[in-house]
Parts: C-alpha cells; structure tokens; sequence
C-alpha cells in the first residue's frame, strides 16, 4: 500500500444465498471498514462460482515452491497479495468453516504463496474471522467452540501463513428459532422471535458485527 492510496479490505463471503444473514453480515462488516477509510474488494465465493474442488492442476508440488498455478487461483493469490486485510464470514458448521471456505484455502492459500518460504508473503497483514454460529450465548459449547475456531483458524492457519495478526469473532445466536443440545444429545428447540422482538435480535446481531470489526481495527498497530 502506497502512502496516498486507501488501504485494502479483502472481504470473503461464504454462504450460497445472497439473502442469508451471513450475506448481510459481510455487507455490514464491509460498510464499517470502508466507514473506517478501507477500500473494498467484496468476495462473494459462491457468486463469482469459485470451484473449492482440488485439482491436478492447484496440487501442490513440494519439490517446487515456483510452481504456476492455475489462472483462476492466482488471481485470488493477486486479490490476497493487493489487501491489508482479510474478513472472512462464513456460518459456522461442525465448529469449523464451510467446505466452500475451506475449499478456497486449499486451493488458493498453496505452498509456495502462504506457506513454504523462508520469508512469507503474507506477513503483515491480519485477518478477521467472523463466524455465525445457532448457539445461544448461554449455551456451555460456546466456550469450546470459540477456542476451536481461534485454534484452526488463527493459529492453524493465519499464524502458520505470517500473517502479524488473527482474531475470530464468534456471533452466536444467529438463528431465528434458539437451539440447544443437551448432555444426552437431544436438540431442543425455542420459539421463533417475531416483530419488535426480532427486529431487536438483527438489531444486536449487527451492534455485535461492528463492535468486533471495530476492536480488530483497534489493535491495529499505528503506522511508524
């Protein structure tokens, strides 16, 4: 990033509806860094139909750290390569990402880019993981669930590339109809929220949104 120009948002989408509330997550988490002086480039995985399939072609080579990848995967290295920051949104499923997510990381995140040198290329920038979870705030696996994301996602994955800085901001009670499981493995489920009431509910899904956006830019080191 030049001195003059914007600093870049990489915001990565990963849900199959555009209507989703992971969807309109991203669209708020974007409108609060771009608030913030961010220039945003607005990844929608589903949308731009990215394949999260391993190839031949995308298959690592670890006898070459050069090796060219495909077209398609090396301009999403370009787009990851152009910003400051990466946000990824995504449901949460089996305490983890979405295989479309997990796909792009594969496939895009490849030996040789985000790992595998003495030097790595992504050190500097930071990430933020915004996970939505159907876990109420009360629910006892909320505790477990958070540090297995921050695990896999920031340690396992963030660290392990140089990147200077990752957080997971966990948002739970993303479903309309609150849910529970119980020590026996029955699924209990609420009554759904409606009106005022669930107006109320977005309302604070998004206050939570932005408060976590704005603590990841908060523990932005000032410049020099």
């Amino acid at each position: 990033m030049s001195q003059n120009s914007s600093p870049t948002a990489l915001v990565v989408v990963a849900h199959h509806r555009s209507d989703s509330l992971t969807a309109h997550t991203a669209r708020r988490a974007a409108a609060r860094l771009q608030a913030a002086g961010y220039h945003i480039d607005l990844l929608d995985l589903h949308a731009e139909r990215f394949d999260p399939r391993m190839n031949a072609e995308d298959q690592p080579d670890w006898g070459n750290r050069e090796k060219a990848y495909s077209k398609e995967v090396r301009a999403h290295m370009q787009r990851i390569l152009d910003a400051d920051v990466v946000v990824a949104v995504f449901p949460v499923y089996w305490q983890s990402v979405p295989a479309l997510l997990k796909g792009w990381i594969d496939r895009v995140w490849n030996y040789g880019f985000a790992y595998g040198r003495s030097k790595p290329r992504l050190a500097g920038k930071r990430m933020l993981w915004l996970g939505l979870a159907g876990a109420t705030a009360d629910d006892p696996i909320t505790h477990g669930m958070r540090s297995v994301l921050e695990a896999g996602l920031s340690e396992g994955i963030a660290g392990y590339c140089g990147f200077s800085h990752s957080t997971v901001g966990l948002l739970l009670d993303a479903e309309k109809r609150p849910q529970r499981v119980d020590a026996q493995g029955n699924l209990h489920v609420g009554d759904a929220a409606v009106g005022a009431e669930r107006e109320a509910q977005y309302a604070d899904f998004d206050r939570r949104t932005v408060q976590f956006v704005d603590d990841f830019l908060a523990d932005e080191p000032a410049a020099a």
